[in-house]
């Protein structure tokens, strides 16, 4: 079991005289996997958010709307982790005909992931390997040897395509470019937002941090490709076929933004140990026809909610 204590400041000033809308994914998942055994959220304003879930992927979406002025978002929460390991030499490829029908989707090309247009390429890298989690694990390592790590490299609108062209990116630009091969390989890919534990501090300060799902033995299994992070201390935010579904914010209107301010801190005691790098394969996800949190079957359609509970101003 692994357990962190997860700190998140957002700073803005919002410039717009009618004020800003915004919506975050910074709260921690509740999965069948990961629980939030408590968190605090503090809006310097006095405003009400709306909290909601989905009930497919377990991502928590929280809608603002700020008034012109400064705007500090904090949140803190403590989680705790219990990975299901597995062999990786027991996990095969499933054919496309046998996938269930929730995760089909992570199959097709998506805006930052043109696995359409790198069918070629991976059929030419990949196509010899035996299908299953080694093949899996030699997308990520080639996509390792071929990207290097660099901040500032990319923006909003960079995609795969883009990023193995540019031979440099960030996480979620490793990300992108892995889930777009394996996806050109007819195996399912995802992406998961959350914070870099473990990341050397020669990188910058802690951030975010995207990674890769990838779905094989009937369960997601979580993969690194920028290798920047340590598996076993990822905490589960945001969960979409790319960085599109995933984004800890998206403004509407004119303001400004200061860098976010991010600390995981792993912790120990009463059964629980610090996050270390492991042979075995990770995953994080509930297992077969659960939904996200274990709780239900998949296919529910829309939201629910769920306060979190706001101290007084």
């Amino acid at each position: 079991m692994i357990r962190l204590q997860l700190s998140i400041e957002l700073n803005y000033e919002v410039a717009d005289p009618a004020g800003a809308d915004m919506v975050f994914n910074i709260h921690a998942a509740r999965t069948a996997c990961q629980t939030v055994e408590s968190e605090r959220l503090v809006l310097s304003q006095p405003i009400t958010p709306d909290v909601a879930t989905d009930p497919a992927t377990a991502s928590r979406f929280m809608r603002v709307h700020a008034e012109p002025g400064p705007l500090h978002v904090n949140y803190d929460a403590v989680v705790c982790i219990r990975h299901h390991l597995a062999e990786p030499d027991t996990l095969q490829e499933v054919p496309v005909r046998c996938l269930p029908l929730d995760v089909m989707p992570y199959v097709y090309p998506s805006r930052y992931c043109q696995s359409d247009r790198l069918l070629r390429l991976a059929a030419e890298e990949f196509g010899g390997f035996y299908p299953g989690y080694s093949r899996v694990l030699a997308v990520q390592h080639w996509v390792q040897k071929q990207i290097s790590f660099q901040s500032n490299t990319s923006d909003s609108t960079t995609s795969a395509v883009d990023t193995l062209i540019g031979r440099v990116g960030v996480c979620r630009d490793f990300a992108h470019l892995m889930i777009a091969l394996c996806r050109a390989l007819n195996i399912p890919a995802r992406i998961v937002s959350g914070t870099d534990y473990g990341a050397d501090p020669a990188l910058g300060p802690p951030d975010f941090h995207a990674y890769a799902e990838v779905y094989l033995g009937e369960r997601w299994y979580l993969f690194d490709p920028s290798g920047t992070a340590v598996p076993m201390g990822l905490v589960r935010l945001g969960t979409g076929r790319d960085a599109a579904d995933v984004a800890f914010a998206t403004l509407f209107g004119r303001l400004t933004a200061a860098p976010p301010r991010i600390l995981a801190t792993a912790l120990e005691g009463d059964g629980a140990e610090l996050p270390r790098h492991c042979r075995e394969a990770l995953s994080t996800a509930a297992g077969p026809g659960l939904a996200a949190d274990g709780s239900a079957p998949f296919g529910a359609s829309g939201t629910t909610a769920q306060p979190i509970p706001l101290p007084p101003h």
